[in-house]
């Protein structure tokens, strides 16, 4: 089942195309990666399935039906990138404030804002201001805040921003649990290793259209060059061959890539032909980072392109 179904949206300012026809869908309890250079359009999209915008055409779906903001906006939790907090205002009373907007009861903001807070060392907190807090320490406090009334949709928008690896670590667990938990989880970056750790899926979008879409593994596994590292207990003299190119060697270890028309095997009874000994042979994916570069370059490669005048 699709948590969110995103059919043929498109949302223009002026001349500007922010999100041109884009669709996809979101599988419920997934981690899902929306991704793209800054201008891309993610923003946009984000605020249209939160209904702070709304499309100039096309349509969001919601648990299979019509997005209706009355009726679901308060199933989801939206962490935008810019900080939401008031900052004059004391934290522990806008965690309670806040809570309280999204339904939750005193008594149940105060149980759940407590176990939280324990859970990020937070106690010491209460009667600080936003205004006193660290990057790092409002990141914490605006997690907690996004997820306290437990939202079946969960936004996170650079989640990681200003976070030391220890606090990275501890907010990355807590997304992990709240997966297992059945939440949905959208999740926003320009860090490509911990997409690649982190999610399911993927977007990538780009000057407002969808460039990219699928899981994760297909996309590596699409993507891929042909590219092997082999290791021998010691590296074999050069030789002549048409089946691959080294482009590349280190310490007991050559990458090769295979020419068309030729597999894997071909690559092995080369080196064996000439009495190398192998002791591994592993294919090289590309990370998500490369195929992000490269994508994001053929786009803009092809619209520069288009308007060259012949």
């Amino acid at each position: 089942m699709n948590i969110l179904e995103l059919q043929n949206l498109k949302k223009y300012y002026a001349t500007q195309k922010a999100v041109d026809d884009i669709s996809f869908s979101i599988p419920q309890g997934s981690i899902f990666g929306l991704l793209g250079p800054n201008g891309a359009g993610k923003t946009t999209l984000l605020r249209m399935i939160t209904g702070i915008f709304y499309p100039d055409t096309g349509n969001i779906f919601f648990e299979n039906e019509k997005f209706d903001p009355v009726k679901d906006i308060p199933k989801i939790g939206y962490m935008p990138e810019e900080r939401g907090l008031y900052k004059k205002m004391k934290i522990g009373e806008q965690a309670l404030y806040l809570a309280m907007l999204k339904g939750l009861s005193r008594h149940d903001a105060m149980k759940k804002i407590k176990e939280w807070f324990i859970k990020f060392e937070m106690q010491s907190w209460w009667n600080k201001k936003v205004d006193d807090l660290s990057k790092g320490m409002s990141q914490k406090l605006q997690f907690v805040i996004t997820v306290l009334h437990e939202p079946q949709l969960l936004i996170l928008d650079e989640p990681f921003s200003g976070l030391d690896p220890v606090n990275s670590n501890l907010i990355k667990d807590e997304i992990f649990k709240l997966s297992q938990k059945g939440i949905t989880i959208i999740f926003s970056t320009h860090r490509m290793e911990q997409v690649e750790e982190i999610c399911d899926k993927i977007v990538l979008v780009n000057k407002g259209k969808k460039i990219l879409d699928g899981s994760v593994k297909q996309i590596k596994m699409d993507c891929k060059e042909n590219i092997f590292k082999v290791g021998f207990n010691e590296l074999p003299p050069p030789f002549a061959n048409n089946v691959f190119e080294i482009i590349g060697s280190k310490d007991n270890f050559l990458t090769v890539k295979i020419n068309n028309g030729f597999h894997p095997a071909d690559v092995l009874e080369q080196f064996l032909i000439n009495k190398a000994s192998i002791i591994s042979f592993n294919e090289i994916l590309p990370s998500l980072n490369d195929i992000f570069i490269k994508k994001v370059q053929d786009t803009k490669d092809a619209r520069q392109f288009e308007n060259v005048k012949m």
